[in-house]
């Protein structure tokens, strides 16, 4: 079975209340991370999932499968495993969770995440994208530091990896687009699982799985995200939709 796009959107943000119904070109931002998760062309289903009524009733009128999950979810992953235990999914399926603020995000990216999990050794991905140098010292901007074969050492807000003497040709450096797939079991194991000292220091959920041992396969893509946290990136996000091929594939 192909991969499962679900998308978790709250209503109760404390920093931009009612977000994923906030419009950008007219359309609410849900509807964009939908319609990225089609234009991709490798997700079986793409599902909403949310435990507010108001974004139950837009997606349903734009024709979107909904699923209701408990407001006792705590972060975007326990509400995708809630989804896959209600769907009844088998441990080996894959569901990748796209972030309800990322109405931007190039269907190439979610592309190419979908095709890590045809490597059946993939339990967990996620993308990373080239790092620039002016976001070596924005802690907003999470650093990803890869082995030789591409999977995640670690990931942080600092500025790393620190290169003590100049080398012959600068080191590459990542920075991690917020998008994850997750083979079920694994899905399960991680949603069960206690945060660790070093995810709550740092605040980044996805240490959690380094933590316990867990691999996370890091997919390279050139193409960056314009996630909305607050109403003043809604026109950085309306920049990066303008700059998206349409219609795509090209």
């Amino acid at each position: 079975m192909a991969p499962i796009a679900v998308i978790p959107a709250r209503y109760a943000s404390t920093r931009f209340p009612g977000k994923p119904l906030a419009l950008i070109r007219g359309k609410p931002m849900i509807q964009h991370v939908v319609e990225r998760c089609h234009e991709a062309r490798c997700f079986e289903q793409v599902l909403v999932a949310t435990d507010d009524e108001r974004i139950q009733q837009a997606a349903g009128a734009m024709g979107v499968e909904v699923v209701m999950t408990s407001a006792a979810c705590a972060s975007g992953t326990d509400r995708v495993a809630e989804v896959a235990r209600a769907l009844k999914l088998g441990a080996d399926d894959v569901v990748v969770n796209v972030q309800g603020d990322e109405p931007a995000l190039h269907p190439q990216a979610l592309w190419l995440l979908c095709r890590a999990f045809d490597d059946a050794a993939v339990s967990m991905g996620t993308l990373v994208r080239p790092l620039d140098e002016a976001e070596r010292g924005n802690p907003a901007v999470v650093k990803a530091v890869l082995a030789e074969d591409g999977r995640a050492l670690y990931f942080s807000r600092a500025d790393l990896p620190f290169q003590r003497d100049p080398g012959p040709q600068p080191i590459e450096r990542w920075a991690h687009v917020g998008i994850y797939g997750y083979r079920v079991a694994t899905l399960e194991r991680l949603a069960s699982l206690p945060p660790t000292r070093l995810e709550q220091t740092e605040a980044l959920e996805q240490l959690r799985a380094l933590g316990h041992g867990v691999a996370i396969t890091c997919v390279k893509t050139k193409h960056r995200s314009a996630a909305v946290d607050r109403p003043e990136d809604v026109s950085l996000a309306e920049a990066a939709l303008d700059a998206l091929p349409k219609p795509y594939p090209p």
